[in-house]
């Protein structure tokens, strides 16, 4: 019988691959570790294929067509981001047969062999899966362009998964990647709520799963923390196991949190002591905040936003000769002087600075930022 043998969640900041200067190292330093040492997790459990939750940046899936939940298949598992590439195997025949047997569990997720997967993998491919030679099945979910999945629905599928794991053969992991509370791209991006974090952190220490999985869509966008829904999928996989934080670095835009659920082992430090409910926050209920569909007259200012991080030869391009690609992509007047900034990154401690500008010209605020990190290297190295 399959068995699930490890399970952690794990922060997928880009920030730690970029190191813009806006960041403090120490705090990149820490959370890295941690990352390491939840990968130690795979040595001493051998799985035999990882199961991945991840999501997308609006980087591996355009407005064209967004999955909520999408099983990646294929030979290979390929994740770029900023200049680096990874090659990771995919385990074809279970992601095939999973596919398969969700159809049968209420669950119509969509297929792709040919995605392309942003930082949400190569981060943790980077500090976590390193070397090691494990067969994954990456699973997309979608967690910010609403509508979203509930928490609850994600956890079910999650449960349908641990199912099909059960009938098989394979020692699997589960690896959740996003969070915690961030707000990328938006005028809440320096105001994380991080008080909200210990909250959550000290529910699920304690097993109490179901203070996440009862928290709606929008009230997930108001923290900062729709990417647990990736959490949800493996909580819900993994039942009502207390787990053991690792690292929670709080940096000046991010709650970094490295938590691992099974093996349970002896705890190495003190559960989080959080009073009120939330953390004190209080929910404004008022439907999405921060994340919204982006308007129609936007459509090639964003599609330039996606193409660019994909392509780095098109980011050269539009180091080089930028007027030539905003005529290209028929960029109207105020979203020419807006993408400007994708060319004036490089000289700027704080690429988020440039986000603003952007958004008011109708960017989706994350496509914005993850567009500006992506380019801020070569826009740096070049001297612009």
């Amino acid at each position: 019988m399959g068995e699930i043998v490890a399970a952690f969640g794990t922060v997928h900041a880009p920030q730690l691959i970029i190191r813009p200067p806006d960041e403090d190292p120490q705090m990149l330093d820490a959370s890295i570790a941690a990352m390491r040492e939840l990968g130690t997790i795979l040595d001493e459990t051998n799985p035999e294929v990882i199961v991945f939750l991840g999501s997308d940046h609006l980087e591996t899936f355009s407005m064209n067509c967004i999955p909520t939940f999408a099983i990646i298949g294929g030979k290979w598992a390929i994740a770029e981001f900023a200049g680096r590439n990874y090659e990771l195997p995919i385990h074809t025949e279970m992601a095939e047969d999973l596919l398969g047997k969700l159809i049968h569990e209420g669950f119509d997720v969509a297929y792709s062999e040919n995605a392309v997967l942003g930082h949400t993998y190569a981060v943790p491919f980077e500090y976590l899966i390193g070397k090691r030679n494990i067969p994954i099945i990456p699973l997309h979910t979608n967690v910010y362009l609403p509508p979203l999945p509930t928490a609850e629905r994600c956890a079910s599928l999650g449960r349908a998964v641990a199912k099909i794991i059960r009938g098989r053969g394979e020692k699997v992991a589960v690896i959740a990647s996003g969070g915690m509370s961030h707000y990328p791209g938006t005028s809440k991006y320096s105001k994380p709520e991080f008080e909200f974090d210990r909250w959550m952190i000290s529910q699920l220490e304690a097993g109490n799963t179901d203070a996440v999985l009862n928290l709606t869509p929008e009230q997930l966008d108001e923290t900062g923390n729709t990417e647990m829904l990736n959490w949800s999928i493996m909580l819900g996989a993994i039942g009502p196991v207390p787990g053991e934080l690792l690292q929670y670095t709080p940096t000046w835009h991010h709650g970094h949190c490295m938590m691992r659920f099974v093996p349970t082992r002896e705890r190495r430090r003190p559960v989080q002591q959080v009073s009120q409910q939330y953390g004190g926050f209080r929910f404004k209920n008022q439907g999405f905040q921060f994340y919204k569909h982006p308007p129609a007259s936007a459509q090639q200012l964003n599609r330039l936003l996606f193409d660019l991080r994909q392509n780095m030869p098109l980011c050269q391009r539009i180091l080089d000769n930028f007027d030539e690609v905003a005529d290209e992509y028929k960029l109207e007047p105020e979203q020419r002087k807006a993408a400007r900034g994708l060319i004036e990154v490089g000289g700027t401690r704080v690429v988020s600075e440039y986000v603003p500008a952007m958004v008011e010209v109708g960017a989706h605020p994350l496509s914005a930022l993850m567009s500006l990190l992506t380019i801020y290297p070569m826009s740096r190295k070049a001297g612009k």
